[in-house]
């Protein structure tokens, strides 16, 4: 994948290690840091774990150990963080594969001064020093309406496909979106219905909204699978450029939907991103520059500052969002 320019980080690593409690580091010193991943061959993972190695060139002495079981087992990363504590890793973020089977290991690792950090998927906080979550609720649910409005400069009718009626993070999302529509005053949100994440209903809801609002202008399925289905929809219908689908997807299952034009843009993590902030934030602890606890903020280089919850977690940033620009970039990622 081609490197994007980045602005980099230029404040804050002047700082002196703290040599209270543990060694400071010597600017020779090599820091490393061992991101744990779910499971080995995934193409998320591996993205992150490019955005790791980013942070590591530009902080300098930093070396990133990438690992992960081969399978998505609790059993199997509790197995390698036993491996990396024996190595005597200075830093382990983790994207869980189990927020409580963890928490021994973990705890073991941070009694003999390693720092922890979970991004991604979370580590119950006994078990971690700070949780990276991609995003937050707000964030989310604004980005989902926004990213229909950018394509309605007039207004419109817009109308929600989401999973089930008791899939919490979808309905939380969309009362969010709903937080925000008084900034969207000509843009109608004329009905939600539900797919239960299977591909064929949401297919047949999404057919549904279009047949009972002709007007209709955008469907916002803020699940990977009603997204793909309802962008299939539109295509079926020959109503490519009346209808725009968006919401949250994967890109590797949205590309065709861009290049169709069924879908303008969408929205998701950016896995990139999410390693990058992931081994700049465990440098930043290990290094003793910055110290988790709720209320800290922390610097994560070019991705700005992470601000902790009472609960020590974050939000690194905005969902990423793939349009015709970048689509190409990111499909054969994940």
């Amino acid at each position: 994948m081609k490197r994007r320019n980045f602005t980099k980080f230029a404040t804050g690593l002047g700082l002196a290690a703290s040599l209270m409690g543990s060694a400071a580091f010597a600017q020779d010193d090599t820091v490393r840091i061992a991101l744990v991943v779910k499971a080995l061959g995934i193409g998320f993972f591996e993205a992150a774990a490019e955005g790791a190695q980013e942070a590591a060139a530009e902080l300098g002495n930093v070396e990133i150990i990438y690992t992960g079981p081969t399978d998505t087992t609790a059993e199997g990363q509790i197995e390698v963080i036993n491996s990396l504590i024996a190595q005597r890793v200075d830093a382990i973020a983790v994207s869980a594969n189990d927020t409580d089977a963890l928490v021994p290991a973990l705890r073991r690792a941070m009694d003999r001064g390693i720092t922890v950090i979970s991004w991604d998927s979370g580590v119950a906080p006994e078990g971690r020093q700070l949780h990276l979550n991609p995003s937050s609720n707000p964030l989310i649910g604004n980005m989902i309406i926004k990213l229909a409005a950018d394509q309605l400069p007039d207004g419109g009718q817009v109308a929600l496909l989401s999973a089930t009626t008791t899939s919490t993070n979808q309905n939380i999302w969309i009362e969010e979106m709903m937080k925000v529509m008084d900034q969207y005053p000509d843009i109608e949100v004329v009905s939600t219905v539900y797919g239960d994440d299977l591909a064929d209903k949401s297919y047949r809801e999404a057919t549904g909204l279009m047949q009972t609002y002709p007007d209709l202008s955008a469907i916002i399925a803020p699940t990977s699978v009603g997204i793909v289905a309802a962008a299939r929809a539109v295509e079926d219908a020959g109503k490519v450029g009346q209808v725009n689908v968006t919401g949250l997807g994967l890109p590797s299952e949205m590309a065709g939907a861009i290049e169709s034009g069924a879908s303008q843009s969408f929205a998701i993590w950016n896995p990139i991103d999410l390693g990058y902030s992931a081994a700049y934030l465990s440098y930043m602890l290990a290094t003793d520059q910055a110290e988790a606890g709720p209320g800290a903020e922390i610097p994560m280089g070019r991705m700005g500052t992470l601000t902790l919850d009472d609960n020590s977690e974050g939000a690194m940033a905005d969902p990423f969002v793939y349009d015709a620009s970048n689509i190409e970039e990111f499909k054969d990622i994940f």
